[in-house]
């Protein structure tokens, strides 16, 4: 008889990877095997002009260069499953957060769709705090910035997770989706809170859009390690208006690591109508975004995360030639949903 993991290769080697972690985790001392991520080391999107992207980041929103490299070679091939590229990738920092943005020379990749909306599940922001939202709302307008809020929205009192917030969704030239928040006293990391001149301080989180929260969470929380730090609903006339969705209902889960922004998992209760990933999404697609996780023990993490329904990009753990990337190994991955993340050992 013909078995369901054998009519499904690919599905069956997930099942095989998730008995097989199940076993390592079942014994003793196995939180070794799997030990999670030291936080998020970095988020990073294609782009399709480096120089272009870097000059908005800096010149609009008070990023700083960090650095920037062009590579290329057979192992950044195996790492990103893109064959014969050559990339440039440019580091960007506002205030203890890294932005990385690359610009894929070969081959190129496809624009973001046209018609992309914020409940899709490819769907994927970075939320920057501001000291003052009309003050960074008023830069904004006068840069002539995409909006995709109509403007900045409070979020009412009765939400007590997010009452008080006021936050403004924006493209970035290439249509990536960008969010403005800015925290009342009683919310928020106490850094934000801190007196200083910037106006733009840094980046909370990032944000995905999630099919199954529960889902999400067996592989951010159990399998990753990071924490849930807070969760909630958000519905109502100001939610629809910020990130243009009619009658939009979110199940919102903050997630942190030991360091760096956090990760937001987006479930969309209503409406339900958000398009999945589109499965031959690759690295140079502009669509596609990437959030480094550095990890102790990249082979194990690697089998850990097949195992909570991640599916590997690279094939294996990937040396290479040197750190100019600010690592020596990583391993690729889809999260359930599509999203990319990269683990990386130094």
């Amino acid at each position: 008889m013909t078995t369901a993991a054998q009519q499904r290769p690919g599905r069956g080697r997930r099942a095989l990877a998730a008995l097989v972690v199940g076993a390592v985790l079942a014994l003793p001392g196995a939180a070794r095997a799997a030990p999670g991520v030291d936080g998020v080391a970095a988020v990073g999107m294609t782009v399709a002009d480096v120089a272009r992207s870097r000059a908005f980041f800096t010149e609009v929103l008070g990023f700083e260069p960090v650095s920037e490299h062009e590579v290329a070679g057979p192992d950044y091939d195996r790492l990103q499953g893109v064959f014969a590229l050559r990339m440039r990738v440019a580091r960007l920092r506002l205030g203890d957060e890294i932005l990385e943005l690359t610009e894929y020379l070969a081959p190129r990749g496809r624009p973001l769709p046209p018609d992309a909306r914020s409940n899709d599940r490819s769907f994927q922001h970075v939320a920057i705090v501001v000291r003052d939202m009309d003050r960074a709302y008023a830069r904004l307008r006068r840069h002539g910035v995409t909006h995709a809020s109509p403007e900045p929205q409070t979020l009412p009192a009765w939400n007590r997770a997010a009452g008080g917030i006021r936050a403004f969704y924006f493209k970035d030239p290439d249509g990536h989706a960008l969010e403005l928040l800015q925290f009342p006293p009683d919310k928020g990391d106490p850094r934000w809170h801190r007196p200083g001149d910037a106006l733009f301080l840094g980046i909370d989180h990032t944000a995905i859009v999630v099919g199954d929260t529960d889902a999400s969470l067996r592989l951010y929380r159990d399998v990753l390690g990071l924490r849930v730090a807070g969760s909630g609903e958000n519905s109502g006339t100001e939610q629809e208006r910020l990130n243009a969705v009619f009658g939009a209902r979110l199940r919102i889960t903050a997630l942190r690591g030991a360091r760096g922004p956090g990760i937001e998992l987006l479930e969309y209760l209503s409406p339900r109508d958000g398009r999945p990933a589109p499965p031959d999404l690759r690295a140079n697609d502009l669509a596609h975004w990437q959030t480094r996780l550095p990890t102790a023990d990249l082979v194990a993490m690697a089998a850990a995360v097949q195992g909570a329904g991640a599916t590997l990009v690279s094939p294996g753990a990937v040396t290479l030639p040197d750190a100019t990337l600010g690592f020596t190994r990583g391993v690729a991955v889809r999260d359930p949903d599509g999203h990319g993340m990269l683990l990386v050992a130094p």
